[in-house]
């Protein structure tokens, strides 16, 4: 469970006033010093994460966020840094001062939380000081607790457990294993190139083949040069043969009739995001024009190489298929621009360390902007395709 990747967790936010009690109570339900406790007000200024497990939910990821009621021109930075965290947000934790009671400002939020339809648990804090009760007026059911106490935090986690819908859990989501079957045999493609990493398989890869096991299916690595002389080794064909999105054309051109044939991108296309939305992206790419400014978004800032995928290999690409002189523009980690509308289209990487909320929240956001989007591995095979029919 430690070592579950940020992307595969429940994300749970905490949101509220300045000395509500948001810190205090991630160090309670973490049972660890998290978050910095004050007195002052206005001590989170940024998002603060920390990775645990919670029985039932399994891996989660608490967000721990500054507070909702900061003042001046910095507090209202620090505000929005709160309000940015609903993108990525699985459940939210609204907690209320219960000697200060239910205001505006988590009016404000609760409404942004049922706007993005994101379950909450409205929590009164500070159940422990005297006339809380009479001073905490909320819309909805709490749960009452004392950081400062410790009382009410263990119906509290059995709380959130029952607010998380299940499909919400990355368990609960394929990446590959309702298209197998017991004793199906997958042969993966991965390339050992200058941009894998050291002595280990990238996160996809790694999570592909646990998703082949857990359907009791069998998993056959074999890299691009191998892959034709893996599949005459075979008594039968394979059931599927999944390829990185920059082998696609070698393991094609290797690949039998009637054998399934997919890369980890397009499969984290449908995982993390949405498979239809990514295709209809790709077919922008017909009209493209010269000076259209393209964006290149990764979920992720990892070290760049000297043939970057996203830096090199897509807009390369990109300009030999379409022959118009693009601009491209990058974005990594959680650097998003809030307006696309002036992009002419959107090329996602496949969001392997975003969680689907994030993802599915950057689709929404070139939805209702108009603006193509499309992923890694659906952009490239649409472009091979195009290319072998040429």
């Amino acid at each position: 469970m430690n070592t579950t990747p940020q992307g595969e967790r429940v994300h749970i936010a905490v949101f509220g006033r300045r000395n509500a009690g948001k810190s205090s109570l991630v160090n309670a339900l973490t049972g660890q010093a998290v978050s910095i406790v004050s007195e002052i007000k206005g001590t989170t200024t940024d998002p603060v994460r920390k990775a645990m497990e919670l029985p039932p939910l399994g891996p989660v990821l608490f967000i721990d966020t500054p507070g909702l009621d900061d003042e001046g021109s910095l507090g209202e930075q620090r505000v929005r840094r709160a309000y940015d965290v609903l993108a990525q947000t699985d459940l939210a934790l609204l907690v209320v001062d219960a000697t200060v009671g239910f205001g505006a400002c988590e009016a404000d939020l609760l409404a942004a939380l049922d706007e993005r339809e994101i379950p909450t648990v409205v929590v009164a804090n500070k159940m422990d000081a005297r006339a809380a009760r009479g001073a905490c007026r909320v819309p909805r059911r709490a749960v009452w607790v004392s950081c400062a106490t410790g009382e009410g935090v263990e119906p509290l986690l059995r709380s959130l457990a029952d607010a998380t819908p299940g499909a919400q859990s990355p368990a609960a989501r394929p990446l590959v294993r309702d298209r197998l079957a017991a004793g199906d045999v997958v042969v993966l493609v991965t390339p050992i190139d200058g941009a894998a990493p050291k002595g280990r398989l990238i996160l996809p890869q790694q999570q592909v083949i646990r998703d082949i096991l857990d359907a009791h299916a069998t998993a056959l690595v074999t890299q691009p040069s191998e892959l034709a002389l893996t599949l005459a080794r075979l008594t039968a064909p394979p059931r599927m043969v999944i390829t990185d999105s920059q082998a696609f054309a070698a393991a094609a051109a290797a690949t039998p009739p009637g054998v399934e044939l997919t890369s980890f991108s397009i499969l984290f296309a449908r995982y993390k995001g949405d498979l239809a939305v990514l295709e209809a992206g790709a077919d922008a790419l017909a009209g493209l024009q010269d000076g259209d400014r393209v964006l290149v978004a990764e979920g992720c800032t990892h070290h760049r190489q000297a043939d970057d995928i996203g830096t090199v290999k897509i807009p390369g690409a990109l300009r030999r298929a379409t022959g118009k002189a693009l601009a491209f523009e990058h974005v990594r980690g959680g650097d998003y621009p809030a307006d696309v509308s002036g992009y002419a289209l959107i090329v996602h990487c496949g969001a392997c360390m975003m969680n689907r909320r994030g993802m599915l929240h950057r689709i929404r956001l070139a939805q209702a902007a108009g603006v193509p989007i499309t992923n890694y591995g659906v952009l490239l095979e649409r472009m091979r395709e195009s290319q072998s029919r040429s």
